[in-house]
């Protein structure tokens, strides 16, 4: 069980930079015996010099850029909220100790800094009943809407994580439409009827209204988790890209005129394989009202995110969903998460990276009563499990999302995220990596610029990181590494 460390972890973090050299490393070794471990460099730095050399050369230029990021993290489903609840009831302290572990992003916190949040409106396959927030049968008028619906604790855990963490970014996304909305008469699966239309977009308008009131502005909301779905043993729904486009139109309309202009409404929430297709049809018939789409990785590979890019390179990419399972290989789940989500959907054009639950039990538990959803030997895992005991281990998703959360969190307090610039690696067929700037609030600080490495090889490999015309050589180990240096803009 790994408890909250100190939340100063060097002077490096802190005193101001004065050379462009490596001061601050953080290390995930593929056999464990390093795990998301940091450490200062300040007393013996890595200078960047003219005259450094390795065989393998990681190249990275500042001048051309990519996606500005939003950060990395994972789903608060009402199961992940339920387990925590109730670590806080037993142990305060160690609830706080998790919750920090896992949130702080303040500089100079020993933690992952995750600043992605997404939540079901309503139930989903991790809830204790199936639910949304109007079940009263044609209640058009909404008169019977209730976010409270929802259980208490979902609310509570979020607003403690937002007192850690105050530039989280929090997605909406509901599992399905109440059932008197759908030909199916049931949130149990079925396909949404296009008769209510403009009777959905009000009650997502009024799902926004309602966290709001509870203190939780959205960054973003979706229509439809797996909109091509249709599974009735939990809460899902079919909804086609054609009527998707139909009421994100109007729920955009609807959102600008209610203060709800700066949140972003996202298309898709489903496959890799349909990249393509669905959401591109959606951008045809309503581009004006979404911002972009968000992927899953179930069906398909992170290079489908290309064929969205392709059709739409002016709109966003969003990752937003991948679970773990039980009785994986550590090593193996945490080069499939880099190559796939954390460095690969990156380098595909995302601007975060997310996983499934936040917290479960090491069962796999809670889960929806019924459900055939996450189900058999291989149960989906947390990415933290924490037991009825009040222990908690963070698994492999965790140190995933740590290394890329670390190299894009902001370096100033509510200051600019990290963006992607470009990065290439030649002389070895073992390192993936990707990069980034963060810039600064004061224009004569210097920028932050982030490595995330993974590598896959046999053993450790050297290689120089080539920057502003200057090396540096570091001895990266199999794993995976994410490091820092500071630089005067260019």
């Amino acid at each position: 069980m790994m408890m909250f460390r100190s939340l100063l972890v060097g002077l490096a973090l802190v005193l101001p930079i004065a050379a462009q050299q490596i001061q601050d490393v953080w290390t995930t070794t593929s056999d464990k015996q390093s795990l998301f471990n940091y450490t200062d460099l300040s007393d013996n730095p890595i200078n960047f010099t003219s005259d450094a050399s390795a065989s393998a050369n990681i190249q990275v230029n500042a001048n051309k850029t990519y996606q500005e990021m939003i950060g990395f993290g994972a789903a608060l489903t009402d199961s992940s909220a339920q387990l925590l609840s109730k670590l806080k009831s037993s142990d305060s302290d160690k609830y706080w100790d998790l919750l920090n572990y896992m949130f702080n992003s303040s500089d100079g916190a020993k933690s992952a800094g995750m600043t992605f949040l997404r939540i079901p409106i309503g139930s989903s396959d991790f809830s204790d009943k199936s639910y949304t927030y109007d079940d009263t049968k044609n209640d058009t008028s909404f008169e019977h809407f209730d976010i409270d619906n929802a259980p208490a604790y979902l609310f509570d855990t979020l607003k403690d994580i937002q007192s850690i963490n105050s530039v989280l970014k929090v997605h909406l996304c509901p599992w399905s439409p109440p059932g008197w909305m759908k030909e199916s008469g049931t949130i149990l699966g079925g396909k949404f009827a296009s008769a209510y239309t403009g009777y959905y977009a009000q009650y997502l308008l009024k799902a926004l209204q309602a966290f709001q009131t509870k203190g939780i502005v959205a960054h973003a909301i979706s229509l439809q988790n797996e909109p091509q779905n249709s599974n009735p043993t939990y809460a899902t729904a079919q909804i086609d890209a054609s009527m998707e486009a139909k009421i994100g139109s109007e729920l955009r309309t609807k959102m600008d005129s209610n203060g709800f202009k700066d949140t972003i409404i996202v298309a898709y929430e489903h496959n890799w394989d349909n990249a393509g297709s669905y959401p591109v049809e959606v951008m045809k018939d309503a581009g004006d009202s979404f911002a972009g789409a968000a992927f899953h990785c179930y069906a398909g590979s992170v290079s489908d995110q290309d064929k969205f890019h392709d059709a739409y390179p002016d709109k966003d990419i969003y990752f937003t969903e991948c679970t773990g399972s039980f009785n994986g290989d550590f090593w193996s789940d945490l080069q499939w998460y880099l190559n796939n989500i954390f460095i690969g959907a990156v380098n595909h054009n995302s601007k975060n990276g997310a996983m499934w639950n936040l917290v479960l039990d090491g069962s796999g538990q809670p889960l929806l009563p019924g459900t055939d959803s996450c189900g058999g030997k291989n149960p989906c895992r947390g990415v933290v499990t924490l037991n009825s005991d009040g222990s908690y281990e963070p698994n492999q998703e965790f140190y995933a999302i740590a290394h890329a959360s670390k190299a894009v969190i902001p370096k100033d307090k509510n200051g600019p995220f990290g963006q992607r610039i470009d990065s290439t690696v030649s002389g070895s067929n073992d390192l993936v990596v990707t990069a980034y700037v963060t810039k600064r609030s004061a224009s004569n600080d210097w920028p932050r610029y982030s490595l995330v490495v993974l590598n896959q090889g046999d053993s450790d490999t050297s290689a120089t990181i080539e920057f502003g015309g200057k090396k540096a050589v570091y001895k990266f180990p199999k794993g995976v590494t994410t490091l820092w240096w500071y630089a005067a803009s260019d």
